[in-house]
């Protein structure tokens, strides 16, 4: 495999350049640069999607609607370079930006062994910046910018501190190996598994004639060898066994977590609040969490692959980097700490604030009553309970219809008093908001079009409690042991709700559902290519998997107490009106 160089569209374009990693192992990467002398400062992505295949071929249902719903995406690019989750170098190269996309380990064109996220990954990614950050173009200064799994490794390359990596913008990435995506409250996620299925093994290095064609190089994708299937299966984890091997915090995940003392870098974290499942959590937590003295936090809606493409999103990149790898001194040190886009039930609304969670919260608990099934602005004297079969539609409490507009924004919580007939229970908690005619707001989230307003699990043998680390909007279980319960005892609980965001106009009504399953959308579900399931209001995040849950444990009744003593509540973040 050679590298070759061209000018094309404006750009000189370098393909398959080679990076010798410390152990011999080169991977391949292709450079988009400015075509005129100079040093500048570039914009680096490394991971396991294909750089040579087309955002347009990889993943059709995406492109298509992006493109419809959003044309500046495609406005001002002949978007012959688009690639999934990445920048489009014609949008950042006529800025004197030097776009970097490299194969990681075993993908697309670099050969080696795919073990996704794993320290060696880091260790790459870390080798790579400091190339970067040395050629004759450079300028010595490396910025990191990628949706997802682009975004998600720059958390980890950052605790490393590599000397030429000056900022970082992690767009909708976990940070958690564990609580963001794996293992929800400690119930095992299919999500991981069937992603790498059907975006990662489909882009293997040793798929050759069986991948996919670069429509601008016309080389393979998956590297110029083909290889057997024996031979792939040698050349990858297998990671959904991995993931089962793990169902605690231990030090797999730690090692593919971030160390937030050692992330010191500058950073623009830009989460989705209806990325429930994976990311949100990920990016508010790196934002709260990390060292940087110099950190903003941007929160936005719609799909997860949109507004990353969008003229809104593109320009706040931009002048995030201008400011960092540039050193110009634009407006952004009037950059609000937090640029909100606050969701209202007929659209969003950007809004600045300097902190997180917003000072001005107006910390408001609301009490589960079992008599009547409702959410109560005052504490329940009589004690009740209520009892649900598990596996069914678990029990709604709703409050009143609310006589004035009330905003909830940001991290939320509940505590619950629970007993299970068997030795365990998973506690699926779902905020949820209804119009007046009965029908629930939803809103479309990172990946499914009717996301509910805030979700939170917890397995209840994992209620054990970091001192250090909760508080009580935002319990954080340590997830390192397994505490099974006495059928019928009495246990109590705190259950971390991710952050949400929505203005509930007046005469609609508040709800929590508790149950034992995944939420359920009540109308049509939806499917893309590229996910293996419909998606019916949990998108690919789904709960299922019968060794994790075996029925006999875990399809059994639950009873919930409430009022007196045992006040069972759900914890919510009001903003008053105004600033």
């Amino acid at each position: 495999m050679s590298q070759k160089s061209e000018l094309r569209d404006g750009m000189m374009i370098d393909w398959d350049v080679p990076i010798t990693m410390d152990d011999g192992l080169v991977l391949r990467a292709d450079i988009y640069r400015p075509p005129q002398e100079g040093q500048y400062p570039a914009i680096l992505t490394y991971g396991p999607y294909g750089k040579g295949l087309a955002f347009q071929e990889g993943y059709p249902d995406q492109w298509r609607r992006m493109a419809e719903q959003h044309p500046d995406v495609i406005e001002g690019s002949t978007n012959k370079y688009q690639n999934w989750e990445v920048a489009d170098p014609e949008k950042w190269v006529p800025d004197g930006y030097v776009c970097v996309r490299v194969d990681s380990r075993g993908a697309g064109r670099s050969p080696g062994f795919i073990d996704p996220r794993s320290p060696r990954e880091t260790r790459d990614l870390y080798l790579c910046i400091e190339w970067a950050g040395t050629q004759p173009w450079s300028n010595g200064k490396v910025g990191l910018l990628g949706i997802s799994y682009y975004a998600r490794n720059q958390w980890n390359v950052a605790s490393l501190q590599p000397p030429h990596l000056t900022a970082i913008v992690p767009w909708e990435g976990a940070s958690d190996s564990y609580r963001d995506g794996t293992y929800h409250g400690g119930i095992l996620c299919a999500f991981s598994g069937n992603w790498f299925k059907k975006q990662v093994m489909t882009v293997q290095h040793g798929l050759g004639k069986r991948g996919f064609v670069s429509p601008n190089t016309g080389e393979l994708v998956g590297g110029p060898e083909t290889l057997s299937e024996e031979e792939l299966a040698k050349n990858r984890v297998d990671l959904r066994k991995e993931l089962t091997e793990h169902p605690l915090d231990d030090p797999y995940h730690r090692e593919r977590s971030p160390d937030w003392s050692k992330v010191t870098v500058p950073l623009l974290s830009a989460a989705n609040w209806g990325g429930q499942g994976l990311h949100l959590r990920g990016n508010i937590e790196g934002f709260a969490r990390a060292a940087s003295k110099q950190k903003w936090l941007e929160v936005h809606g719609l799909e997860h692959w949109t507004e990353f493409y969008t003229r809104y999103g593109v320009t706040l990149q931009k002048r995030f980097f201008d400011h960092f790898l540039k050193g110009i001194d634009n407006d952004w040190k009037s950059q609000p700490k937090l640029q909100l886009q606050i969701r209202r039930v007929n659209g969003l609304v950007v809004r600045g604030e300097s902190e997180w969670p917003l000072a001005r919260t107006r910390w408001t608990r609301l009490y589960l009553n079992p008599a009547d099934r409702s959410l109560s602005w005052e504490p329940v004297k009589a004690k009740g309970s209520v009892t649900y079969e598990a596996l069914g539609d678990g029990v709604t409490f709703m409050t009143p219809p609310l006589e004035r507009e009330m905003e909830i924004t940001g991290p939320v919580a509940s505590k619950l008093f629970v007993a299970s007939a068997t030795a365990d229970a998973d506690l699926f908690l779902v905020l949820r908001v209804f119009a007046p005619d009965g029908k629930e707001v939803v809103f479309q989230g990172a990946l499914d079009p009717h996301t509910p307003i805030g979700q939170g699990w917890l397995r209840a043998s994992h209620r054990k409690l970091d001192p250090k680390l909760s508080t009580a909007y935002r319990p954080y279980h340590t997830h390192d042991v397994v505490e099974p319960l006495q059928p019928g005892g009495v246990y109590e609980f705190d259950i971390e709700i991710w952050p949400t965001c929505i203005v509930v106009p007046a005469g609609y009504r508040i709800a929590l559902t508790v149950r034992g399953r995944d939420y359920e959308y009540a109308g049509e579900g939806e499917r893309l290519t590229t996910f293996v399931n419909v998606m019916k209001g949990c998108g690919p995040f789904l709960h299922e998997d019968p060794q994790d849950r075996p029925p006999e444990i875990f399809g059994g009744k639950v009873t919930l107490y409430a009022g007196g003593d045992q006040a069972a509540y759900v914890l919510l973040p009001i903003i008053p009106g105004g600033k």
